[in-house]
């Protein structure tokens, strides 16, 4: 069922009579987190709302202050909502008091709100369009935004933003940290979302910086690093030891290594010239180690310095 089913399943729902509480609108408080409220009487519409998304498997703000969900979900253009979007409109005298709803429909000039703590009951009411503080909906990417998201994950890695991970069209949790460091680097909102702002920022953003010492220096404590020294070690060991001494304790330690290499010679008729070849065998083994893990050390420093790693 989707957020709007469930809290048509509550209409008619009302605050206890008197002092006494409707449990149904305490667990609401519960719900989200909030099971110190003692009364139904505390304002309850976020709760509900709330409510009503986790029962349908949607993580909502999880605040009791209506404007909080004004940094919910995707933004959405009041002419482009739809049955189930979330409207929040300005209540009481200060600036942090609100009231949020799910949108029923829009009829001209009113906007019909499915929600909690109407008339202290979850009902629907109509309120002006033009008191509308924003329209939100589930989701992670804006219906006005342009770019697809696997493009918005090429850009973000393209700047430096390497924690995006794989560029598979999907919002992950990598991609969401991407999303928020980039939002931080940019002074954006944070909120793990791809709107017009973001993708905006996108388009003129320049690369992520690089601290000095991370750009110079080396990882620590990397275990690729520190296998990649003891190859090089264990590969110079060897490429010194065959140079000095008799090969065949070098190249295979096992019998079992020394008696394959020595069949593959016979099957190629150079099992004869086995005391010349196992040496120059061994020492390209031993030099191929050392290239393939000198290798490896470079590409882990490099992705250190440039910020693909942490």
């Amino acid at each position: 069922m989707t957020p709007c089913e469930i809290a048509r399943g509550y209409i008619g729902t009302t605050e206890g009579p008197g002092p006494e509480n409707n449990p149904v609108i305490m667990e609401m408080y519960a719900s989200v987190g909030h099971d110190w409220v003692e009364h139904d009487s505390v304002a309850w519409c976020a709760a509900f709302v709330g409510h009503c998304l986790e029962r349908a498997g949607i993580r909502s703000t999880r605040q009791l202050t209506a404007r909080s969900y004004l940094d919910w979900g995707v933004p959405v253009e009041i002419a482009e909502a739809q049955p189930g979007d979330i409207g929040i409109i300005p209540r009481g005298t200060s600036s942090w008091q609100g009231h949020v709803f799910f949108i029923d429909r829009i009829e001209g000039q009113w906007v019909w709100g499915l929600g909690g703590n109407q008339d202290d009951a979850v009902n629907v009411k109509r309120y002006p369009v033009a008191k509308l503080l924003g329209v939100r909906r589930a989701g992670n990417v804006a219906p006005s935004v342009m770019l697809s998201v696997e493009a918005v994950q090429r850009r973000l890695k393209d700047l430096g933003y390497h924690e995006v991970g794989q560029i598979d069209g999907k919002i992950g949790p990598r991609t969401r940290a991407a999303i928020l460091a980039f939002r931080h680097d940019n002074d954006l909102a944070l909120v793990p979302i791809i709107d017009v702002a973001l993708t905006d920022a996108l388009t003129t953003a320049r690369p992520r910086s690089v601290a000095i010492d991370r750009a110079t220096g080396s990882p620590e404590g990397s275990r690729i690093l520190a296998a990649s020294n003891a190859q090089i070690a264990l590969g110079a060991a060897g490429y010194a030891g065959i140079a000095i001494s008799d090969v065949a304790p070098l190249v295979g330690q096992a019998e079992e290594g020394r008696d394959l290499a020595t069949r593959l010679l016979d099957l190629l008729g150079l099992g004869s010239h086995a005391p010349v070849v196992m040496p120059l065998l061994g020492a390209a083994i031993f030099l191929a180690v050392i290239v393939l893990a000198w290798k490896a050390r470079a590409a882990r420093i490099e992705d250190h310095r440039t910020g693909r790693t942490p």
